[in-house]
Order: structure tokens, then sequence, then C-alpha cells
């Protein structure tokens, strides 16, 4: 018998040589087609303006990629040649031969017949189409969708949570405001997919607290014992005059990169064949490789995946070795279903065996949220993260792909497991999350960071947060510590708005009638004070369980417009956007121009582009809306 168990093994050792070789002997004679890579620029002919977002894609191929910021594209392609293809909503697109150079710039002009009124919103869950590939699948004469998804061939099953807008409350009769933190920033780069891709987001995939805090802000840094600083102002309402707003601002410290905790991390990769696409796991390997170049020796990472099952492929691999986590990345393969209940177990379990006390402990999942396996309802992952968070170990979420993403899972996970969530849409989105923001995506300074306003009844006649709809928080909640909350990374900012109906304004948004029965009466104290409101925060120590309280007055000292800082009128130009996508009722006189308007006398120094490529992507938008 024993004579038969080696037999096999060795049967089985052969085997996976062999396999092993052909596998390289494949790799080999594929890597022998010899390449180039094409370089260049993309303007519009309107102004000689960079755009950036533009797609361009090999024709007759899956190869692809997105213009930057700078509105510069590179992109591999066959030294035989070919044509590439490049498209942006509103513009003509434009097939041009390869030639001899390796830099190709190109102008696009704008294509005013190209956009078609297509109605589409509501029901995102639908019949099923092939699984979308990379931005060849769009161009430039792609619809802008609005209206009701019902009279549209369906082939969307992308799933978003619910939201509904907050709305004004009685400052006399619920004086107290409460919600969590949300530094992720999702949202934004999902809303510009679709936008780019000549689509309207649906409205549920329009979170306006993530579209705001997916830019970073000039705050002042922490100077106390605190981890990080508050910031208020108060001007008008760009989108009513009579209505005021207010911007609240949090910098988290900035910890220098060297002087950060040693990191144990354990890479969850989904390989199931949802995958297969080339902005899926081709890209989340791109991704990753980013994030790999940034580890220092002390910092060591594991890989896990998981498709039909879940395993282990790297044991943890310090961040000298560079070299072998690479290769470890370049030879996932994807295939299969989805059990990503199983990989978050085994993910969770690698990590905590490798626990670094006082060091960096974290799972990045990477998926499209697909799971179809074993535990994978929303409602089972929110319990599965909840008792797994409890070893200590972190979450970020990376989300990928298009036509079958499961944002309402993504975002679950993320909320529940002491994570921040992205959505990597290209390598300029990867660098943003995993190199400029390496920091504040993987250490955590604060966690369960909640805000409760208390707003002065003599003042305020009624309030409302602007977005974080699905991170609102009973008020008993605030004092209660075993109540999960957002957490805070390094040099993270965090900025929320709220928008305020001063006493003896009268506004068709808000009307009460008296109550019967009893009366509320104003505190004599609260008529003489010049406090509009106080800001209340309480956080946790990322090793803590017990929250510490710091409370911040705001004077009600109202600056005009034009004359608030570059963050105040940015966060207002961003939100405005947002509720215009949204169909707010609340800003129905407002119009996408006077967002351009606002956010270019906002732009400030804006070293990485982030927020030109907004200004161009709404003026985009815009154009396409008016020649409907």
């Amino acid at each position: 018998m024993l004579h038969l168990i080696l037999v096999n093994q060795t049967l089985q050792h052969m085997k996976t040589h062999f396999l092993i070789l052909s596998t390289m002997l494949f790799s080999s004679l594929a890597f022998n087609v010899t390449e180039r890579t094409i370089t260049g620029t993309v303007f519009s002919s309107d102004d000689g303006q960079p755009m950036p977002g533009v797609n361009v894609t090999l024709k007759g191929s899956s190869r692809g990629t997105v213009t930057n910021s700078n509105g510069q594209y590179s992109l591999s392609v066959p030294s035989s040649g070919g044509t590439l293809v490049f498209a942006f909503i509103g513009f003509k697109a434009q097939e041009i031969k390869i030639g001899t150079s390796n830099v190709m710039n190109v102008k696009l002009s704008p294509d005013v017949n190209a956009l078609q009124e297509v109605v589409i919103t509501g029901h995102y869950k639908r019949a099923e189409k092939k699984s979308l590939g990379y931005a060849a699948e769009y161009s430039a004469s792609a619809p802008i969708y609005s209206g009701d998804y019902e009279s549209q061939p369906q082939w969307n099953t992308e799933e978003y949570d619910g939201i509904t807008e907050n709305i004004f409350h009685d400052a006399l009769r619920n004086p107290l405001s409460t919600f969590s933190i949300d530094v992720d920033a999702a949202s934004y780069s999902n809303v510009r997919r679709f936008i780019n891709n000549g689509q309207r987001p649906p409205k549920d995939a329009v979170r306006i607290e993530e579209l705001v805090n997916y830019f970073d802000y000039d705050y002042s840094e922490p100077k106390g014992d605190h981890p990080f600083t508050i910031i208020t102002e108060i001007s008008t309402a760009p989108w009513n005059a009579k209505h005021k707003l207010v911007h609240i601002g949090l910098q988290g410290k900035r910890i220098a990169t060297g002087n950060l905790p040693p990191s144990n991390l354990v890479f969850l990769i989904d390989v199931s064949g949802s995958m297969a696409d080339p902005n899926k796991l081709p890209l989340l390997k791109s991704s990753f490789k980013m994030l790999v170049n940034e580890l220092r020796p002390q910092d060591h990472v594991a890989i896990v995946v998981y498709a039909g099952a879940a395993g282990l492929v790297l044991q943890p691999t310090s961040g000298a070795e560079k070299n072998k986590i690479i290769d470890a990345l370049d030879r996932l393969e994807a295939g299969g279903s989805t059990a990503g209940g199983a990989g978050i177990q085994l993910a969770y379990k690698v990590a905590r065996e490798h626990f670094k006390t006082g060091g960096n402990n974290r799972v990045i999942l990477a998926t499209d949220g697909d799971f179809n396996i074993g535990e994978s309802s929303n409602a089972a992952m929110e319990r599965l993260i909840e008792e797994e968070k409890k070893s200590g170990v972190f979450l970020t979420v990376l989300g990928y792909g298009m036509g079958n993403y499961k944002d309402s899972k993504m975002e679950t996970l993320s909320n529940k497991g002491n994570g921040n969530y992205a959505y990597i849409d290209n390598l300029t989105e990867a660098k943003k999350v995993l190199v400029n923001e390496f920091g504040g995506t993987l250490f955590t300074i604060a966690k369960d960071v909640k805000l409760q306003i208390e707003f002065n009844p003599a003042k305020v006649k009624a309030y409302r947060l602007i977005g974080y709809e699905n991170r609102m928080l009973k008020n008993e909640d605030f004092n209660n510590d075993k109540k999960d909350a957002g957490d805070l990374g390094s040099g993270h900012t965090v900025t929320a708005l709220y928008e305020i109906i001063p006493v003896g304004v009268e506004s068709e948004f808000f009307t009460i009638d008296p109550l019967k029965y009893q009366t509320t009466k104003v505190d004599p104290s609260a008529s003489r004070t010049k406090e509009l409101m106080t800001v209340k925060f309480r956080y946790k120590k990322p090793d803590a369980e017990t929250s510490q309280l710091i409370a911040h007055p705001l004077i009600d000292n109202q600056v005009v417009l034009e004359r608030t800082s570059d963050n105040f009128r940015w966060s207002a130009s961003v939100a405005a956007f947002g509720m215009l996508l949204r169909e707010s009722e609340y800003v129905k006189n407002f119009t996408y121009d006077q967002v351009v308007s606002l956010a270019q006398g906002a732009r400030g120094q804006d070293k990485e582009g982030y927020r030109i490529e907004f200004i161009n992507m709404v003026k985009s938008f815009s154009n396409a809306i008016a020649r409907r």
C-alpha cells in the first residue's frame, strides 16, 4: 500500500512539473511577439485643452486604456501595427492607423449629431447581456441616459443600494444630527466611468459625500494631541440665495511613509470567471504591482485567491522580494464560480496568524463583488465581516469592472469591516488610490469616527445634511462605543456640508404646522450667543475600544460666497453636480454651467490634475445634455 501511495505521489509531481513546463513554454512563445508602446496626448479641437477620460483602444482587440488627467495615454501594441480608436462622449470618434512613430497626438472634434435621447433609469438588476469588455465597448455616439430604464433593451445587472435624499429637519424639535464619516471615493470614479462611457449614472450610484471626498482639501495640519484638525466655514448656498451652507472639514495627521508601522497585508483576489475581462483581473494585477513597488522590507504580503474555492498562493513575503510577489500576481488566471465568503474567511485567518502587534494588519479585497457560491448575500457578508473585524484586522475594498458590478455588496463590506472602499476604472485611478494616497488608503489613524451637530434653534430654522444618507446614525449611537463608524487614514481629509434655513426665512422646502398639545421653548442664552451650532466628534485610536470627544462651536460669521476659501467653493460645486445628477429638488434652478463656473474659480493648485478633470467632465456632460 505504501508503495502505491509513493507511486501516486510521484505521478502527481510529474503532472505538476509537466503543467508548469507547458505554461512556461506557452508564455515564452507568447512573449516572442514583438511589441512597442504608443504614447501621446488627446486634445479638444474646441479650445485646445487636454482631454482626460478619452477611451483609447486597439481596433479588433480588447486592449485599451484611458487618458489621464493631463490627456495623456500609453498603450502597448504589436509591432506589426494596427489602428487606434479614440472615443469620448459628445465627440467624433477617430480611427488612426499606427505608423512608424511611437507618438500619436490627436485632436477630437465635437459631434453635434452623435447624441440621441434614450430613456433609462430606475432598476439596475435586469436580464443579462454578455459581459462587457474594455472601453472599446463604448463610443462617442453612446447615448446619455435619462428617464426610465424600461424603454431600453436591458443589459445592466449592476446593483446599488437605494438612497433617499436627506430632507430639512426642524432645529427646534430635532436639534441633533448624527452620522458616521465616510472617506470612501468609489462613487466618484464609478460616476466618471458612466459619464466617460456615454451614460448617465443611475441615481443610486451617486453618493454625494463620496464625490466631495474624492478630492483633497487644503486644510491645516493637526498640532495638538488629537490626530486631526477641525475646520468650519459658512456662507450663502450657491444654489439658493435664501439658504446658508456650512462647510465642515477634517484633516488627518500625515505620517511620512518611512515612519509608518510595518504592514501585514493579505491580498484577497477574485479570480472567478466574471473577472476575465481586461478591465478586471488584468487591470487588477497592474494595480497591485503599483502597490507592491511602494512596500518596504519590513512590510509583508500574502496572496489568497478565490473562485469555486479559496486558496493561499503566496505565503507572507517581505516587501524586499518584490519580484517574487509580482511573479505570483502574474500567474493568476480567471475562471470558475465565486466563493467570496470562503475567500474572506481564509484571508482573515492568514492575517491573524501573522498579526503584527502595533503594525498595520489589513486584508485588501479586489473583486467585482459578484459572489455566488456559499455565503453570498449582503446580510451574510455583513455578519461575516463584523465577526472577522474583531481580530483587529482592517479591510480595504477595491472594486473593478462594469456591467455586473455589485456596488451594494462592496459598500456593505467596507462599512462593516473597519475599512475603506475605492473603485478602480483605470491605471490613473489605481495610482491615485495605491500610490499617491498610499498612507490614507492603508494606514488608519482613527477609527469609529462620528459627528454630532447640535443646531442653535434661535438662529437655525431647519437644516439638512447633504449626502451621507447611508451613514446616518441614531442620536444615542454617538455615545455608544459599541456602534461602528467610519475610519480615518493618514493624511486623509473628510468634508461634510449642511444646508441651513435661517430663522425668519420662509422656504418652499420646509413648512410645518405648530404643535397643538405642547410647546418647545428656546433657552434665552441661545439668542444671546453668536454660535450657530456646535460640532462634536468622537473617535478611537486604532487599537482602542474607548472613544475620545472633541467639541467645536461654529460662530455665525458669514462671508460672501466670492470671498470664501477654495475649499468651500470647490466642495459646493461638486455637491451641486451630485445633486443635479440625482435630480434633487433642492437645486432645480441651478445649472451645469454654474457648477463649472463655481469650480473654475476654486481649482487652486491642483497638482495632480484631479480638479481640472472634474471641470472637463462636467463641461462634456453639460454639452451632451444640451445637444440632445
